[in-house]
């Protein structure tokens, strides 16, 4: 696929870095954004070299939720939305490891790799909902957010209702769904939506240097069980059965090369030298998990 709206890079350590790529319109959302962001991130997902994936925009902001243009095409007449966000041609990163995850957005959490959304600028509407599905959430400081919906006449967008109060509690998401307010990185963090904030001059060597880290110091197949593990025991109810599903996932990882690596990294006071997980990696883990 041509990338006219989005960009990526992938370094030598394996930290993939994707950018919305609009900054003349501050990386606002479209439906060819939306085609190619899915392409990007099924590539890098199959992509044995990657190792951490971070999302960013162009220039100085995020993304400014959906084009205004795009907006405006349903003001007038009997248009389908739905049929026309649809996208039965776009690829399907994701997709496959639970029947909750393969829709919209909520395909982030089928993927095989931790997704970073480095916040770098304003971030409103669908944006607050990708970075939201994404692993692990910073933001540089001042950095504005809104849902903004309710102040366009519209509903919580995206899964907003159901993901934000799993990350916020249900006090802070009502604030922010129902008012529609703008509000600041260092308040989100507070809120419980980011991680952490890092002042402008910072922000791109910290981030840089905790998807590095991940990149060089966690192995590839405990991320992927960490990460299957995250969202579907945020569905269950057992919390004994997840108890046991991970004593079952440890007996596993533990006749695998990265526990023998990661063993003997720690023996020898040595960085670990795992190896990169990609299709035929991911099968076997999809299979074990069925």
């Amino acid at each position: 696929m041509e990338l006219k709206v989005t960009d990526y890079n992938i370094d030598r350590d394996g930290v993939a870095t994707v950018r919305f790529n609009r900054p003349g319109r501050g990386n606002s959302w479209t439906s060819r954004m939306n085609a190619e962001y899915r392409h990007i991130m099924a590539t890098l997902d199959d992509d044995p070299a990657v190792k951490v994936i971070v999302l960013t925009g162009a220039g100085k902001q995020f993304c400014v939720g959906a084009d205004f243009k795009a907006l405006d095409h349903y003001t007038e007449g009997e248009k389908d939305y739905v049929a026309s966000v649809r996208g039965e041609g776009f690829a399907r990163p994701g997709h496959g490891v639970r029947k909750e995850y393969d829709h919209e957005l909520v395909w982030h959490w089928g993927l095989k790799k931790p997704v970073i959304a480095a916040i770098n600028g304003a971030c409103a509407g669908i944006a607050v909902a990708i970075v939201g599905f994404c692993d692990l959430r910073y933001a540089v400081a001042g950095a504005k957010l809104t849902t903004a919906a309710a102040r366009l006449g519209l509903p919580a967008e995206y899964g907003m209702a159901w993901l934000l109060p799993r990350l916020m509690g249900m006090t802070h998401a009502a604030d922010v769904l129902i008012t529609g307010r703008i509000f600041l990185a260092e308040e989100a963090k507070q809120m419980g939506l980011l991680n952490d904030v890092f002042e402008p001059e910072e922000f791109d060597a910290r981030i840089a240097a905790i998807a590095r880290s991940i990149a060089l110091t966690v192995s590839p197949q405990a991320a992927l069980t960490t990460k299957r593990q995250l969202y579907a025991e945020l569905m269950e109810s057992d919390v004994g059965e997840c108890v046991e599903d991970s004593k079952r996932l440890i007996g596993e990882l533990m006749r695998g090369d990265d526990y023998k690596e990661g063993v003997a990294a720690l023996q020898e006071r040595r960085p670990p030298r795992f190896k990169g997980i990609g299709r035929s990696l991911a099968a076997v883990q999809e299979a074990r998990q069925a």
